[in-house]
């Protein structure tokens, strides 16, 4: 086990410093770019906030704080690049940053449509509306966590009309047209981004009166809602 994920990670190594050379990026300026994780504070990361909002996995200020939602953006990233996606920005994905440009930022996912999107999208706009945008995108990370759950249908529509399964469904909200911030935070959400780190349940602590939902185990807190598992 430990000798494949040596082999991996030496493969990788490999390839990112011949794209770098082909790049004609200069190798040591690369690798001496300072370490960030979550906390961190500097131009570095308002450095990296930039990187990552021109490639469109950050909507946030670039203000030089590695905040959740900075945190949440580079995992996004690290994912879809196959790379360790644990919020770390290390040498691979500091270089992986500079060799990819806007074209390559997300890979075509040939499993959803057009109508997928629309549907998130009405239901992000129903039940998160008055969230910030990292809030919607969770929203719909969950629902799209429940479509890959055997525990739940296995499509975006089942999932948002299951019975009894979403608020927005039983008081008419799903129906109001969606919004554009909606719509973008559906796509991201069906492009692979969770900031929820797998939730599959989301409610808002204070109007939940259900004594089952206080019993899922709470991972974090995003605007007024909590997710869990």
């Amino acid at each position: 086990m430990r000798d494949k994920l040596l082999v991996k990670t030496l493969t990788v190594v490999l390839l990112l410093t011949i794209f770098i050379v082909m790049a004609g990026m200069d190798f040591f300026s690369v690798i001496d770019n300072r370490t960030l994780l979550y906390g961190t504070t500097g131009q570095d990361v308002q450095e990296l906030q930039i990187k990552l909002k021109d490639l469109g996995y950050y909507t946030g200020e670039a203000d030089g704080i590695f905040d959740l939602e900075t945190h949440s953006a580079v995992k996004w990233f690290q994912k879809r690049f196959c790379l360790r996606n644990d919020g770390v920005v290390d040498t691979l994905t500091w270089a992986m940053l500079n060799i990819i440009g806007p074209g390559q930022a997300f890979a075509q996912n040939s499993t959803t449509s057009s109508n997928d999107v629309y549907i998130l999208a009405k239901m992000i706009t129903g039940e998160a509306r008055g969230e910030p945008y990292i809030g919607q995108v969770a929203v719909g990370a969950v629902i799209m966590n429940r479509v890959k759950s055997s525990k739940f249908p296995n499509s975006v529509y089942a999932v948002c009309f299951q019975p009894g399964a979403f608020d927005a469904v039983r008081d008419g909200q799903y129906y109001l047209p969606p919004t554009s911030t909606a719509l973008k935070a559906a796509r991201a959400a069906i492009s692979g981004w969770d900031p929820t780190n797998g939730a599959l349940y989301y409610w808002n602590p204070a109007t939940a009166t259900s004594k089952w939902i206080w019993s899922r185990r709470i991972l974090l807190r995003i605007g007024k809602h909590v997710f869990g598992i």
